[in-house]
């Protein structure tokens, strides 16, 4: 649809949108794609041996806490986005604040730390698989974010595509908490983050053609 049509439509009153119809439309986007990455994450990862262990260190929540807020702030920018003339508001600044504060906290950590042993905060064991794994893992959410976004008229399409991919790294993120043995602040402020930013860089290359409508 052209700007001109969109104006058109608008001034004419046709197509109104139930105001929950977006929440809805990403719930169901959301869902399914966390469903789909956390079958993925079952066939091709599998949940790690000693999750029950794990869950009773601060680590793992403080490590799950991270990329669930993300993906929460995501998904207020991925619905303001996607709906003409609405601004963004505060939703760069929630999803900066996570970054922010993985950041901190490994930068804390590693001045903290011996010399010696920074290097293993920040590599840890997995950091050459990690990366990839969360870009796979994004693949479903990324799809259906992407339909969601394209059924409420997105305007702003490279940016749009953008939040939709970062959305989709932060929901894969989650489940890989439930496979991943890494713990250390360093380790998620790179490895995490970079799995993470490969989707939300695919989703601005291909936003402005997949979004188009």
């Amino acid at each position: 649809m052209r700007t001109d049509d969109l104006v058109t439509m608008l001034a004419t009153g046709a197509g109104d949108v139930e105001p929950s119809a977006a929440r809805r439309r990403f719930a169901l986007a959301i869902g399914w794609g966390a469903l789909g990455a956390s079958l993925l994450m079952a066939i091709l990862l599998g949940v790690r041996d000693d999750l029950a262990h794990a869950a009773g260190l601060p680590m793992f929540w403080m490590k799950f806490g991270f990329v669930a807020a993300l993906a929460v702030a995501s998904v207020v920018a991925a619905l303001r986005l996607s709906q003409p003339g609405v601004a963004l508001g505060g939703a760069p600044l929630g999803m900066a604040a996570p970054l922010l504060a993985i950041w901190a906290l490994a930068g804390a950590v590693l001045l903290a730390a011996e010399p010696a042993d920074r290097a293993g905060l920040i590599f840890g064991q997995t950091w050459s698989t990690c990366p990839l794994n969360i870009t796979v893992l994004s693949v479903p959410t990324w799809a259906t974010s992407m339909w969601a976004m394209k059924g409420l008229a997105p305007t702003r399409l490279r940016l749009a595509g953008g939040v939709a991919g970062l959305l989709a790294g932060a929901v894969a993120a989650v489940v890989y908490t439930l496979h991943c043995p890494e713990m250390a602040a360093p380790f998620l402020a790179t490895w995490y983050v970079l799995g993470i930013l490969i989707p939300a860089i695919l989703g601005a290359l291909l936003g402005p053609r997949l979004l188009r409508w």
